[in-house]
């Protein structure tokens, strides 16, 4: 790829993404494999006015030889270091980006309950972190890059370097930096969601009834006060930065106890290096009570069974079928790509943003309000070409909202 590309996409991230203010610290989670790009967007960051750059690297290879090799204890524990680590940067304002790259079948000898178990040991050692981040008292953003074993996976008939060529090539092309002002195309973009997201606001829907061919059949009660939201996001200081890096989504919170029905995956989901694909989902007021899954049942099993709120609802969004990254035609096994192609939901912690007047709001008063909390916060994917979303309105109206796939 060649550098002056890769130094745009930097400056996209770095001026869009996470928006770095002047003698702000930006903070980069990134695979090692990644380094040449990482080492681009710090001397980016310096440039643009970061007072500095530090890196948390991991490797998805030494990850796997610890999860085969390790003993069982060991994934129960998390390392103080690494709490401070992130918690002491995000207490004193840093940004951060975190690059998503990963083999989507990496982990699929390994044993799940030792996945789950050390995701539940990392989730609980970096809660307080990650509810800065969903809160948005700091900036944020994700972001992808090719690695070799993810770009085979998607294209499997190319060779290792013609795949990595396509893979860079989506990717820029879905980020709007294939333009000749990605900046530019960001501001275009955001101002095509805001319109869709107050159409949404305004109707001030009770619930909504989502239904296809593949079987789903699903009402979401949405909780009073629920705010619809996409594109950008603002820190409580007033920074504007876009938390995901290929945004096309408008997403809410839904009514904690108020799911009932059942939803069919439309995608595969691709979770910590196992995939879950061919799974449904059967809610009875709010909790799953049933599933089933025609591959990576047992992936699917840990996952619910992660805490009380990995069982419920932490977010609807909806993204139409006719949409930039939809019309490439190409399943990415990365969530982060596959979710904006596709209405999804999330199982797990809501956003309290989504909430009006949420930021006073304990985690008890926030859950009484109908807002989930969960260790996990994991998205799949169920839109399709024949999506049906009917709205009903706090007057009892019904409003159509999406028709053949797409925001009627």
């Amino acid at each position: 790829m060649q550098k002056e590309i890769l130094k745009k996409y930097a400056r996209l991230l770095v001026k869009t993404g996470v928006n770095i203010q002047p003698g702000q610290t930006l903070v980069i989670n990134a695979p090692v494999e990644d380094a040449e790009f990482v080492r681009i967007v710090a001397e980016t960051a310096y440039k643009e006015g970061a007072r500095d750059v530090a890196v948390s690297w991991n490797d998805e290879i030494l990850a796997k030889t610890r999860y085969m090799l390790a003993p069982d204890e060991v994934f129960d524990e998390f390392p103080d270091w690494k709490k401070e680590f992130y918690l002491s940067y995000a207490e004193k304002g840093a940004a951060f980006l975190s690059i998503s790259a990963s083999d989507p079948e990496l982990m699929k000898d390994v044993d799940p309950k030792r996945i789950s178990r050390a995701n539940k040991a990392n989730s609980m050692g970096l809660n307080e972190y990650r509810k800065r981040l969903m809160s948005n008292e700091n900036s944020w953003c994700v972001a992808s890059i090719p690695t070799d074993a993810w770009a085979k996976k998607v294209f499997p008939e190319l060779s290792q370097e013609e795949a990595v060529g396509r893979l860079w090539e989506a990717i820029l092309k879905s980020v709007r930096a294939d333009l000749p002002d990605p900046v530019e195309a960001w501001n275009a973009h955001k101002a095509t969601l805001a319109e869709n997201i107050d159409r949404l606001n305004q109707l001030e829907l009770k619930r909504v009834h989502i239904r296809n061919k593949l079987g789903t059949d699903l009402k979401v009660e949405l909780p009073d006060g629920h705010i619809w939201m996409g594109g950008s996001d603002y820190t409580a200081d007033g920074v504007e930065f876009i938390a995901n890096m290929r945004t096309e989504e408008i997403f809410t919170a839904p009514f904690r106890k108020g799911v009932n029905g059942k939803v069919v995956s439309s995608m595969p989901l691709n979770y910590n290096g196992n995939l879950i694909d061919g799974f449904s989902l059967t809610f009875k007021d709010g909790r799953v009570v049933d599933f089933t899954a025609e591959k990576g049942s047992e992936t699917l099993k840990q996952l619910l069974e992660t805490d009380e709120g990995a069982g419920y609802l932490g977010e609807i969004a909806l993204v139409p079928y006719n949409s930039p990254i939809s019309n490439m035609n190409i399943l990415f096994f990365n969530t982060l790509f596959d979710e904006n192609a596709s209405c999804h939901l999330a199982l797990g912690k809501a956003y309290p943003v989504c909430l009006k007047g949420s930021e006073p709001m304990t985690e008890v008063e926030l859950i009484e309000a109908g807002i989930n909390d969960s260790l996990v916060h994991v998205d799949f994917m169920f839109g399709t070409e024949d999506l049906e979303i009917d709205g009903e309105t706090k007057d009892g109206q019904q409003v159509p909202v999406f028709r053949n796939g797409n925001f009627a």
